[in-house]
């Protein structure tokens, strides 16, 4: 899964369990920026990412006490906001979905600094289709392995495979013109390429 996990202390999460307000808003504050920025790249729409976060807390509070401490609290959070994401992209509501976040402008040029390069990704990314941004970010950020986004998306690990191979081909297009500069590449975009 991901690298970085936010941190909280246990006796937080026990008294989130139990219903105890300030606890519950502390875990919404640990987890909240990494909610968001799931849905955020998995969606590329920042008002779905709102509604996501939101949905997610919503089943956060509600099934605290069903969390059992098999794993940290930060992944079953996680897993809640990465299956929130795909509910919405398997409603009909995201298909006719358009939205302004989408046709983003992308960088012209790149100087190389990490800011600038993050929006040339995100506007690339924000080309894609939501299916593919999808398979794209739980393979290569998340670390799902083919087998389990297929199960999570309804889908064969084939087209899982395919969808990512047909990802990084369109990435390294629309990549190639920002990155490079008389030919060189100026700096080594953040995309894994196997």
């Amino acid at each position: 899964m991901g690298n970085w996990m936010p941190q909280v202390d246990p006796a937080v999460v026990a008294g989130a369990q139990q219903g105890d307000a300030e606890a519950q808003a502390r875990l919404y504050e640990v987890f909240a920026p990494m909610v968001y920025t799931v849905a955020r790249r998995i969606l590329a729409s920042a008002v779905t990412a709102e509604d996501v976060l939101q949905e997610t807390f919503v089943e956060v509070l509600q099934k605290a006490g069903s969390f059992r401490g098999e794993s940290e609290i930060g992944f079953w959070i996680r897993r809640i906001a990465v299956n929130k994401c795909l509910q919405h992209l398997r409603s009909g509501w995201s298909s006719k979905r358009v939205d302004a976040d989408l046709s983003a402008q992308r960088c012209p040029s790149v100087s190389g600094d990490q800011v600038e390069q993050q929006m040339v990704l995100e506007g690339a990314l924000a080309e894609l289709s939501e299916t593919t941004r999808a398979v794209v970010w739980l393979h290569d950020v998340e670390g799902y392995t083919h087998k389990e986004i297929a199960r999570m998306m309804g889908y064969t690990p084939s087209f899982s495979k395919s969808r990512l191979a047909r990802a990084h081909k369109r990435l390294r297009a629309l990549l190639e013109d920002d990155f490079t500069e008389n030919g060189k590449i100026v700096c080594e975009p953040a995309l894994k390429t196997s």
